[in-house]
């Protein structure tokens, strides 16, 4: 990635020049694979697309984000890996294996940062982390959930975890925190499971009511369990309104094989592609490209992933784009819709399935 692309803002881009520079970058992180992975070398080998240049995003051929699941793929030695983070997944599934070098790392970081800015502005906030400490004491094998808190937690200056190592509320620690940064702007950051099913029902059971509305909630992955209670993002952002005063709250969707390249909710409700990432809707029956409104699997492409060759993925998720550059919001880009897993996909969420009482 030319570093130069930096100084955009994450939404600045329309349509053609936007599509120029992935373009661009993509062929070249789609050489770069082919020359130093051997298992993607062969797989587009056997496609006979081990050679061709692409002239559309359309064009670029994907991997299906499970083979990360079966299969060891990297474009780094053993040496040059720095970090190698793991998928959600309940017992006796599988997970994903990431493998990162310090460059793909760090531009990771850099791009998140980007994208977050662009919400929460430009410096750090007193951070309120609506989960376990306990989550991310294992620092040699990042899950995705651990991994999801390191990553956000850049943003934070003070931090502290609104549950113990049981997941029991700490109502002191959060009274204390913000009676500390009373006047100020508080981020809070949670998967949307945990906040649903150990925040907001702790709220709600208790009548303990935190005044957060000044704070910015951002949460994201675990919707399938919340979608399986009948409970709607309109509902989960009201209740959470009702029990804290939050008005500021975002969802995001993102996986660990394209940890960085987050699609960031809008105010309006829409899912957004920076300019470092994009979206394109499969029809499920032969993987041609979907009209905008129509539901398919969801492919995600990025130009983060330089240590493995993840830039290019099926999705194992239902969704459907609504437009570009048009959204009310102001962000150009495409901004769309998850509407929920594949039926016969492995059951998952970046929640990493707390299983204790809820």
């Amino acid at each position: 990635m030319h570093e130069d692309w930096l100084k955009y803002q994450p939404y600045e881009l329309g349509f053609s020049k936007k599509q120029k520079f992935l373009i661009e970058e993509l062929n070249s992180l789609n050489k770069r694979h082919l020359s130093k992975c051997e298992s993607f070398f062969r797989i587009l080998r056997s496609q006979n697309l081990d050679s061709v240049n692409f002239k559309t995003l359309e064009e670029f051929p994907f991997l299906p984000v499970r083979l990360f699941k079966n299969r060891e793929l990297k474009s780094v030695t053993e040496e040059e890996i720095v970090k190698t983070m793991t998928s959600s997944g309940t017992s006796g599934q599988k997970v994903s294996k990431i493998y990162l070098d310090k460059t793909t790392a760090l531009l990771q970081t850099k791009v998140l940062t980007k994208i977050i800015s662009s919400y929460i502005g430009s410096k750090r906030l007193p951070m309120l982390i609506l989960d376990s400490e306990a989550v991310v004491k294992n620092r040699n094998l990042f899950s995705a959930r651990g991994a999801g808190i390191l990553g956000f937690s850049m943003f934070g200056t003070k931090r502290v975890f609104a549950f113990d190592e049981e997941m029991n509320l700490n109502e002191k620690v959060i009274y204390d925190f913000l009676l500390a940064h009373k006047g100020q702007k508080i981020l809070l950051f949670g998967f949307t499971f945990i906040v649903y099913a150990y925040f907001l029902k702790s709220l709600e059971k208790s009548n303990i009511r935190f005044d957060l509305s000044d704070s910015i909630l951002i949460h994201g992955g675990g919707w399938k369990k919340l979608t399986s209670e009948a409970i709607s993002s309109e509902e989960f952002k009201q209740r959470l309104y009702i029990a804290s005063g939050l008005k500021r709250i975002y969802d995001y969707y993102g996986m660990v094989e394209q940890t960085g390249s987050i699609f960031m909710e809008c105010e309006f409700g829409f899912l957004h592609a920076p300019i470092y990432a994009d979206i394109i809707v499969r029809k499920a029956v032969d993987f041609s490209v979907a009209e905008f409104g129509e539901v398919g699997i969801v492919q995600v492409l990025s130009i983060l992933p330089l240590s493995y060759p993840g830039f290019s993925l099926l999705t194992e998720d239902e969704g459907f784009i609504v437009g570009e550059d048009t959204c009310a919001c102001g962000r150009l880009g495409k901004y769309f819709k998850i509407t929920g897993r594949i039926k016969s996909a492995e059951i998952r969420g970046c929640s990493d399935t707390f299983e204790g009482r809820v």
